[in-house]
């Protein structure tokens, strides 16, 4: 009986071609994988991601129908593909020319691990921001003051901070008070936050159209779902009407948080960040040994 399997594998082992693998083949096999690790890093940081996932979801389907031999879905999609590929390029164009710029400006390590270098540093925002923001949204809903409050996280902002007035200062409740104070200059809109900095108030967000939003809840809390539908920021809603204060993340929205619930809230985001922080200082220190070679 043993001698039948081996004779079988023999045989299915002859009509198997494998190739000579040599040195340079595993230089490219490296290469590659580089590179896609490297995409994947840059599209998870963007706001492509999500259409992304649905090109997949996409293509998952076209596989199906080629097994199920659809021949009419198949022959759409061959009609149609030379377009799609060109609608692609200009669908991802802001975010191509923005990966271009950054290869352009940062080192060769920081280019292909953007997650290990200054960024994760410029996020990550200390227990006095906590409790800063914390401070300044219970006085704002004690006073029934409107706010709006973007933390910035993996996915930038920088088209929405472009729409406002730039801050670029230390975050603090006294600030935060007199940003959304009534009747003042730069009250209406969102403030947008970048670790322990505030880099904009006034600035624009996009409104959802989630039928899942109560209607009861006006253009602050639309605009709050709006800007965690296209990124993965957190927003802090402060209502106007009622005094209550509400969050805003991955296109979800959560009404009625207490204080405590706020600040656990924020000490979740922040521990995630944290984890980071040892690794972030190795390629960190790599970079700088790179540059005292230089």
């Amino acid at each position: 009986m043993l001698s039948n399997i081996w004779r079988i594998v023999k045989n299915l082992m002859s009509h198997l071609y494998i190739p000579r693998i040599q040195v340079i083949d595993v230089v490219e096999i490296l290469i590659i994988t580089a590179l896609l690790y490297a995409f994947f890093n840059w599209i998870k940081s963007t706001r492509a991601y999500n259409l992304l996932k649905g090109i997949l979801v996409i293509l998952v389907f076209l596989v199906i129908a080629g097994a199920l031999q659809m021949t009419t879905i198949l022959w759409l999609t061959s009609a149609i593909a030379p377009s799609a590929l060109m609608a692609l390029v200009i669908i991802f164009q802001p975010e191509l020319r923005r990966a271009l710029e950054r290869l352009g400006q940062r080192s060769l390590i920081a280019s292909f691990l953007p997650h290990f270098t200054d960024r994760d540093e410029e996020l990550y925002f200390s227990d006095a921001t906590v409790n800063e923001i914390v401070r300044a949204s219970s006085e704002m809903a004690s006073a029934r003051t409107g706010a709006l409050i973007v933390m910035e996280q993996n996915v930038r902002l920088e088209e929405f901070i472009q729409t406002g007035i730039t801050i670029d200062a230390n975050v603090s409740s006294q600030l935060l008070l007199n940003i959304f104070e009534h009747n003042t200059p730069l009250h209406d809109g969102a403030v947008i936050l970048r670790g322990d900095r505030i880099v904009s108030a006034t600035s624009y967000l996009p409104l959802s159209d989630s039928e899942t939003i109560n209607k009861r809840f006006g253009t602050r809390h639309r605009a709050g779902v709006g800007i965690s539908e296209v990124s993965d920021s957190f927003t802090i809603i402060v209502s106007e009407e009622t005094g209550r204060i509400s969050y805003a993340m991955g296109g979800k929205l959560t009404t009625g948080v207490s204080i405590s619930e706020l600040r656990e809230k924020l000490y979740e985001i922040q521990k995630k960040r944290r984890k980071r922080e040892p690794i972030n200082k190795v390629f960190k220190r790599r970079e700088k040994d790179e540059d005292k070679a230089v």
